[in-house]
């Protein structure tokens, strides 16, 4: 899928956006079999399962078109945002197990990773790597010095 393909924003999306980072989750349903936590009721098309390292980065981008929920299956993470542009230091907001933040586009953001994590990205547009980098412009949210960080280029 080419930068052409990707739907447009519209404002009937962002009306149904949250208006925080970290996501209110609505009460999971029990009973004597187990638990089903409700996580997401929207369009996408990209469910990626992630883990991180102890000490890494992820993101330190924006993207255009893209937005995406991450839920913490375990560990923690210090998830940094603020608006496209900005030259605000970035607010940070900690996400641990059972949390899930939303990322709306044209927001820069970062994840330091505080513990080995895993976690779920759930996303409007597709993960194919040629979608993905038309839709993505890195900025430096956080450094990455003394962390474990990647960028294109890195494994060539």
């Amino acid at each position: 899928m080419s930068a052409s393909k990707i739907d447009p924003v519209t404002e009937e999306e962002k009306a149904r956006w949250p208006k925080e980072p970290l996501v209110d989750l609505e009460n999971p349903f029990v009973d004597v079999r187990g638990r089903i936590q409700p996580l997401l009721d929207e369009a996408m098309k990209s469910a990626v399962w992630i883990e991180s390292a102890a000490g890494s980065v992820r993101a330190n981008h924006y993207h255009k078109t893209d937005w995406h929920y991450c839920y913490v299956v375990s560990g923690e993470m210090e998830y940094f945002h603020r608006k496209t542009g900005s030259e605000d230091e970035p607010e940070k907001v900690v996400a641990r197990t059972g949390d899930m933040v939303f990322t709306p586009p044209m927001v820069d953001h970062a994840m330091h990773f505080t513990k080995d994590t895993v976690f779920l990205t759930l996303s409007r547009n597709p993960r194919d790597q040629e979608t993905y980098e038309a839709d993505v412009e890195r900025v430096e949210v956080i450094s990455t010095e003394g962390l474990i960080s990647w960028k294109p280029g890195d494994n060539d």
